[in-house]
């Protein structure tokens, strides 16, 4: 299951760098949960061929990542991002316990932070 998380956060970078064959059946296979038998089914090709692409799929976006380290990249951009995110969210609480004029501006800014947030697809956890 593991694996298959790292593949799909994988697949979602480099997939343009695959094959259209490769591209179609690791979609089928993972994004739409279809077996090796649905697969080879629908394609008019053997299971094992199925299988066989999938693995050499994997294989490839491993070495996409070795070479490119886009996955690390993010991940760490991830990290960053949300020990930034937590700074700035005590800050606000301070702020507006501290400060009754500051709090109006400082739940202004929480809406805003929220709605840019939103837009660009951040899940707004709130406490």
């Amino acid at each position: 299951m593991k694996d298959d998380i790292r593949f799909l956060r994988l697949w979602d970078l480099y997939s343009p760098l695959l094959t259209e064959n490769q591209r179609e059946i690791t979609d089928l296979y993972f994004n739409f949960d279809l077996s090796l038998g649905e697969i080879a089914e629908q394609k008019g090709v053997s299971r094992q061929s199925v299988s066989d692409c999938l693995k050499k799929s994997r294989k490839q976006l491993e070495e996409y990542e070795a070479a490119l380290g886009m996955h690390e990249l993010l991940k760490k951009g991830d990290r960053a991002f949300s020990a930034y995110m937590s700074v700035l969210s005590k800050w606000m609480i301070e702020q507006k316990t501290k400060s009754p004029v500051w709090a109006e501006e400082v739940c202004g800014l929480e809406s805003a932070l929220e709605r840019v947030l939103t837009e660009h697809g951040v899940e707004v956890v709130t406490e």
